[in-house]
């Protein structure tokens, strides 16, 4: 791993050590260690990043998978990852890389230019990055994401949101959307999971990617007894409408005992159904259930007249609907960046 060591951005000596900027966990490292995520490392004084370029996995994906649903629809993505994570999610679906140090997975060295070719060569409209978290890979997915653009290409970050703004604010201008998981919408959730104080942070990511108009879909996991209470999702419905905007789409994506948290059933799909029926009451116009096979789950119809949209299998799109952006049957202009693709061909 050592040739994938780059220096980091985002930190400032302090002390004997120094602080890592990048997240909201602001670590302090002391010489020779390395912050919660255990990519970035100070030495001599000066923080380093382990995993540039250290790439676990670089495969063609439907975008639908992310999931993102809104965002051009039926193409392919390039799907990048590597190692670590800022979070300590005992459910975590990918934990085998997520939860891991850097050298204790294979990982390849990627330089930015070749992952943009192979996005090319495989057909892929755009570039994701996913399966571990993408924010603490942040100086190899800006130099990737800047690399895209110039080939035309999306740039997509599959992200818990745990980042701090002037982060997000430098990648801003090669972002095109985000598939943001929030996790839960208490702070006993975020301090009990993931090990941080607050979900504040990640709200707080939303509403500035919101605001800067990048596509934003967000994914909730519904974990049995953890997060499921009506009430709470209520809540965070109404956030959805209120600070982000009532045709966010949103993701009800159900639980299955994962890594350390084996002593939960499978989410209920009637707690799913409960979850979508509730989003509806709140004014939410788009709402999705994943990990999950239940007719018509992951389908999109139009919100002011019931008209199916589009129709999807698994990651497939079956049936596209929408003429110029619009419901063919009442008109309403729906939220749908980008052409469908079918086949995904770049």
């Amino acid at each position: 791993m050592g040739r994938m060591k780059r220096p980091a951005e985002f930190w400032k000596p302090e002390g004997e050590g120094v602080r890592c900027l990048l997240c909201p966990r602001l670590c302090l490292i002391p010489e020779g260690k390395t912050g919660f995520c255990r990519a970035r490392k100070n030495e001599g004084g000066r923080l380093y990043t382990l995993i540039y370029g250290a790439v676990t996995a670089a495969n063609p994906d439907p975008i639908e998978k992310k999931p993102l649903h809104h965002f051009w629809p039926g193409s392919l993505v390039f799907s990048l990852s590597s190692v670590g994570c800022n979070f300590k999610c005992d459910f975590c679906q990918n934990w085998e890389l997520s939860q891991c140090r850097p050298g204790e997975v294979y990982a390849r060295e990627l330089p930015p230019e070749e992952a943009v070719e192979g996005a090319k060569e495989t057909g892929c409209s755009g570039i994701a990055f996913t399966y571990n978290e993408p924010s603490i890979w942040w100086e190899y997915c800006y130099e990737v994401s800047r690399e895209a653009k110039k080939e035309d290409l999306y740039t997509v970050m599959v992200t818990n949101g745990y980042l701090n703004l002037p982060a997000w604010e430098k990648l801003s201008p090669y972002l095109d959307a985000a598939n943001v998981d929030v996790k839960a919408f208490t702070d006993r959730f975020y301090r009990r999971f993931p090990g941080v104080p607050s979900l504040k942070p990640v709200l707080e990511s939303c509403e500035w990617l919101a605001r800067r108009g990048k596509h934003l879909e967000i994914t909730y996991l519904l974990i049995p007894g953890e997060n499921d209470d009506p009430g709470e999702i209520r809540e965070f419905c109404r956030w959805v409408r209120e600070k982000l905007s009532p045709d966010i789409p949103v993701h009800f994506s159900r639980f299955f005992p994962h890594y350390r948290l084996q002593d939960k059933p499978p989410t209920p799909l009637a707690a799913l159904e409960k979850a979508r029926g509730i989003a509806g009451e709140e004014g939410i116009e788009f709402v999705y259930l994943g990990n999950v096979s239940l007719r018509g789950a992951e389908d999109t119809r139009c919100p002011s007249c019931g008209e199916l949209l589009v129709r999807r299998e698994g990651f497939t799109v079956l049936e596209y609907r929408l003429k110029e952006g619009r419901c063919q049957k009442c008109g309403r202009k729906i939220r749908m960046v980008g052409e469908f693709r079918k086949g995904g061909r770049w």
